[in-house]
């Protein structure tokens, strides 16, 4: 196998592919990228992918939602019998555990959702018939159908990978919720917030500032784990969160605002330029107002990687000069647009 397939959004197959390259350089693992704009994947070509997919960590990924190695697609499959030369092409992998049908995220893909469906049922069957799967592999077995005719076998180790098929949670959002912004922020915890340590990381007794609160979409998943929450908006908020008497609601500029007591969250939704929201929760941070914060950054209309990397970089350094070193995750979620979104956590050990 000597291709890296990564998931990412439909239009950001460029900062996509510069990211896999650089990082690969970092490895020394050297190769070229294949990327064509809105197919929503890149395919990274080198002789050593197996060992980059091992050693490079998946969590420093901002533009790769899923990925596995593979080989080259299965092409001309048998409308009458995919099932034997699909079967053919996973004798030649290591023994997996589990099976992970996918297809990409465009339209075309969500057209072969239905057959990736069908598919698994006779397929998962022939597994067991043919006993490669095993229950202590750290491998898990990837088919991904770009068309009725074409697929791509491979494995992903499955503690370097994200845990949903195409990296995307399958998330409902509750009809109690005031936007669709909830699913959002929801996504980005179970993104950066191993779910074990949810009633650690995510407490009822914590306070939290949402900045860009209306109508509340953020502040409402805040209140359902039991905080208390500070929201900035000069916005209405959804009155039924109001009356939860768990929100304060702050008619005030989120760039100007500040908490009268350290809280444990931020959160922000803001839409403006990425410097200056980038520089606002800098300040935040060296001023000592939270302890974590999660926030979105709006990606420019060019150089969108390098932006980002010297955004981070520079939060990052202004955070660790004024001796409040912080720890940064990105990712750009399925719920994202044109932004990515961030998680920062204060690593001083300070309270």
């Amino acid at each position: 196998m000597n291709q890296l397939f990564l998931h990412c959004r439909g239009g950001f197959e460029g900062e996509c592919a510069a990211e896999i390259t650089d990082l690969a350089a970092e490895q020394g693992i050297y190769g070229y990228a294949k990327a064509k704009a809105h197919t929503a994947h890149v395919l990274f070509v080198a002789d050593n992918v197996e060992q980059l997919i091992a050693n490079l960590d998946f969590r420093r990924l901002i533009f790769t939602r899923q990925w596995f190695v593979c080989g080259d697609a299965l092409t001309a499959l048998p409308v009458a019998d995919r099932l034997t030369p699909i079967m053919a092409e996973i004798a030649q992998l290591p023994h997996t555990r589990g099976l992970v049908m996918e297809t990409v995220d465009t339209n075309e893909g969500k057209e072969l959702s239905g057959l990736a469906k069908k598919f698994a049922n006779p397929l998962q069957r022939m597994l067991e018939k043919r006993q490669v799967q095993r229950a202590k592999s750290t491998f898990n077995l990837h088919v991904l159908f770009t068309q009725t005719d074409t697929a791509y076998v491979g494995i992903s180790p499955i503690a370097n990978s994200s845990p949903w098929a195409m990296g995307i949670p399958r998330l409902k959002l509750p009809k109690e919720s005031p936007s669709r912004a909830t699913l959002k922020l929801e996504e980005a915890w179970h993104q950066f917030i191993p779910r074990d340590e949810w009633d650690n990381q995510l407490r009822g007794s914590q306070r939290a500032v949402d900045l860009g609160a209306a109508p509340g979409g953020w502040t409402w998943l805040l209140v359902q784990r039991g905080m208390f929450v500070e929201a900035v908006d000069n916005g209405p908020m959804q009155p039924a969160l109001m009356e939860t008497g768990q929100v304060t609601h702050h008619q005030a500029d989120g760039f100007q605002f500040e908490p009268r007591k350290p809280v444990d969250w931020l959160v922000c939704d803001i839409v403006d330029k990425p410097a200056r929201v980038a520089a606002m929760v800098a300040r935040w941070f060296t001023e000592g107002f939270c302890q974590q914060a999660i926030f979105n950054l709006k990606l420019p209309m060019k150089q969108r990687y390098q932006e980002v990397q010297k955004l981070l970089e520079r939060l990052e350094q202004t955070c660790a000069d004024a001796g409040r070193p912080i720890r940064l995750r990105a990712r750009q979620l399925y719920h994202d647009r044109e932004e990515i979104t961030v998680m920062a956590t204060r690593c001083d050990g300070a309270r």
